[in-house]
């Protein structure tokens, strides 16, 4: 028995879109172009989601095709520029939040407040923070999820088998240096368009 290339539910506590008129057409359109969903959603009601490795702007294309075609409400964090024009208002309908790069303090926080005070939110963050190779990773979404005493869901692209994959829960400890270190260890056999997170 095959299985189904996109989930047809999704777990009650997940975040989820009331409706979406191209819900339909974005699933017919990502299955069409071989795209998958590995891995099961985790039925929590509120985490920080890291998706990588982070290396072509076809990574938010497809994951925002993804998210609408499955009915998850996710939010996500990405740099203010972005939110511009006819573009800014879209990403802010699909769940986009600009966020200030050389401000990080106060978008931990704030961010970590979203997460304390609502019944249901997940927000996603690309934690290499650009598309070009980085020797060490952004740790911001390390700091929110640790502050909102929220578990984060690794999320990886893997593009020579067209799959967008959910790993385990992962729960932040004492030791930053060392749950980074375990999270790009996880990281290690996915490549993503143009390069992998190693």
């Amino acid at each position: 028995m095959n299985t189904p290339a996109l989930p047809r539910q999704l777990p009650p506590s997940m975040p989820q879109l009331r409706s979406h008129v191209g819900r339909r057409l974005a699933r017919w359109f990502v299955t069409r172009c071989g795209w998958k969903l590995r891995g099961d959603f985790p039925d929590v009601a509120r985490l920080v989601l890291i998706a990588a490795p982070h290396s072509s702007w076809w990574d938010g294309f497809w994951g925002l095709l993804i998210k609408i075609a499955i009915g998850a409400d996710v939010s996500f964090m990405a740099k203010r520029e972005l939110f511009v024009g006819p573009l800014g208002w879209v990403l802010r309908k699909l769940g986009g939040i600009p966020v200030e790069r050389s401000a990080t303090h106060g978008v931990v926080e704030q961010m970590a407040e979203r997460l304390r005070v609502a019944e249901r939110l997940w927000i996603g963050v690309a934690p290499e923070g650009t598309r070009k190779p980085v020797k060490q990773w952004r740790t911001g979404f390390w700091h929110i999820a640790r502050a909102a005493d929220v578990p984060i869901l690794p999320v990886y692209f893997h593009y020579p088998e067209r799959t967008i994959g959910v790993g385990p829960l992962f729960n932040t400890s004492d030791d930053m240096r060392a749950d980074l270190a375990r999270l790009r260890d996880f990281y290690a056999p996915w490549k993503g368009r143009n390069r992998g997170t190693n």
